[in-house]
């Protein structure tokens, strides 16, 4: 449930208002397009190459899995962070198995550590309850935390993946085949629009008590609020969350669902060229799916295209600098489309209007870093393969910091425009066997005992994502 300021509920009427009056020619989807051949990303951007790839999209009917209107939806497309709703299922499914908790603490290790950004910084030895993964998940999209689910969930990356492809044919998907539970890119790591529909309404129907994971405008750790990138939450009216991704090779894709009286919707986009033209462009695919009730064949009977994903890296990055392309998934929302010198310039739609809206400042829901209060049962990390949870110990590296002195988030991979030229290296500690004291101040990271505790896995106490986001006044928008 939200509340809405008066100032915000009037940006929401105006858009309510414009979303209503759709163009007959297809508004700012034609638009977008074109602005997607031609649009500079930043001051000193060259032209856009001559190639150009048409994005894929589809949106989809919630209540009967019928396509209203789609293009390319089943071409193999590199599906960067919109993974992450994988991860999501496979780690619910788990917990729905009884294989582990809600409350059970997941221990960050080395190779989480490593990943690139967008990430949450935490020291290899970290612990942080599957609650909050899931939550730091959705809302920062971090790709340490999500090799820390999957090692977590499964004892190793390779098992999760084994596990998300299992999950994938068991839900219906066509093309996609999974190699990590983050989406950075992999010639072997790809799926489709058709797919991520799919995906999207199997997460829905098979964990609704979760379905506001999706829909969480911020979160907050310790002083930092954490905004969600998905640029509808907020905006476009009925808006209610999924999940963002971009990597260059992907370009700007999205998974969303909206709801307007009794209808739900799902759209999908891949390869858009820039965060404000896809969330344009699904704001407009909504606009047409709501105004038609007209319904085409069931998305899991649409024929599959073979072909291989095309890289979109000369298109989506060539003419961005590295600093240019960190910065892709927060860029200003507010500003207008541009378009190159001497083009003309798109007629504005329902969509470009709704990604120009200011954004909102969300009530962020508090997560932290640690043990959940009083938790006695066992603690997941790195295992062997068909290893129980806690039944072997993981002891942190010899260079993760030292147990009595708390670990702050590395401040390179918090916040979301920093730039990210090298990886976070932890400072060097004494070595120590005890662990330090629960401090009350759970914000702060906790190495993890290298000990198995005791006591069963203990039920959830609490449900992930179920806290309501409040909208009071403007937020920001992901990097990959």
């Amino acid at each position: 449930m939200m509340t809405v300021s008066m100032s915000f509920g009037l940006r929401l009427a105006l858009g309510a208002f414009l979303a209503t009056a759709c163009l007959t020619d297809g508004g700012s989807i034609a638009a977008a397009e074109a602005a997607q051949k031609h649009a500079p990303h930043h001051a000193k951007a060259s032209p856009a190459p001559a190639h150009y790839t048409p994005p894929p999209y589809i949106s989809m009917d919630f209540a009967t899995g019928r396509v209203i209107e789609a293009r390319d939806a089943t071409r193999p497309w590199y599906p960067a962070s919109v993974t992450k709703l994988m991860t999501v299922y496979v780690a619910l499914q788990a917990v729905q198995e009884g294989r582990l908790s809600l409350d059970t603490p997941l221990v960050v290790s080395a190779r989480a550590a490593s990943m690139k950004p967008s990430k949450m910084g935490f020291a290899p030895g970290s612990l942080v309850t599957l609650d909050n993964a899931l939550k730091m998940l959705m809302v920062k999209s971090a790709n340490d935390i999500a090799i820390t689910v999957a090692e977590g969930v499964s004892g190793s990356v390779e098992a999760f993946a084994a596990e998300m492809n299992a999950t994938a044919a068991k839900v219906g998907m066509h093309e996609s085949h999974f190699v990590n539970p983050n989406g950075l890119p992999d010639p072997n790591h790809y799926s489709s629009a058709r797919d991520m529909a799919i995906l999207g309404r199997a997460l829905l129907l098979t964990f609704p008590q979760h379905a506001d994971l999706f829909d969480i405008g911020a979160m907050k750790l310790g002083d930092q609020v954490i905004p969600n990138h998905n640029g509808l939450i907020g905006r476009y009216p009925g808006a209610d969350g999924m999940k963002t991704g971009f990597t260059c090779a992907a370009g700007f894709n999205l998974v969303a669902s909206a709801v307007r009286g009794q209808r739900k919707v799902l759209v999908v986009v891949m390869g858009d060229a820039s965060a404000r033209i896809r969330t344009a462009h699904a704001a407009d695919l909504f606009d047409r799916a709501f105004s038609t009730s007209q319904l085409g064949q069931e998305a899991s009977d649409l024929s599959t295209a073979g072909s291989s994903p095309p890289d979109m890296r000369a298109e989506i990055c060539g003419h961005r600098s590295p600093k240019a392309q960190l910065l892709a998934e927060t860029e200003d929302f507010n500003s207008p489309i541009q378009v190159a010198p001497g083009s003309d310039p798109p007629i504005p739609g329902n969509g470009a209007m709704i990604a120009s809206l200011p954004r909102p400042v969300f009530e962020p829901i508090p997560v932290f870093v640690g043990e959940a209060p009083g938790y006695q049962g066992p603690i997941a990390g790195p295992r062997p393969a068909n290893t129980p949870i806690g039944a072997i110990a993981y002891t942190a590296p010899e260079h993760s910091a030292a147990p009595t002195s708390p670990i702050k988030p590395d401040p390179e991979a918090l916040p979301m425009h920093r730039e990210a030229h090298s990886a976070h290296k932890a400072k060097a500690g004494k070595k120590s066997g005890a662990s330090s004291p629960k401090s009350a101040d759970h914000t702060k990271a906790k190495i993890a005992k290298p000990v198995k505790k005791s006591g069963p896995a203990k039920a959830a106490t609490k449900t992930p994502g179920k806290t309501a986001v409040h909208v009071s006044a403007p937020n920001q928008a992901d990097q990959h």
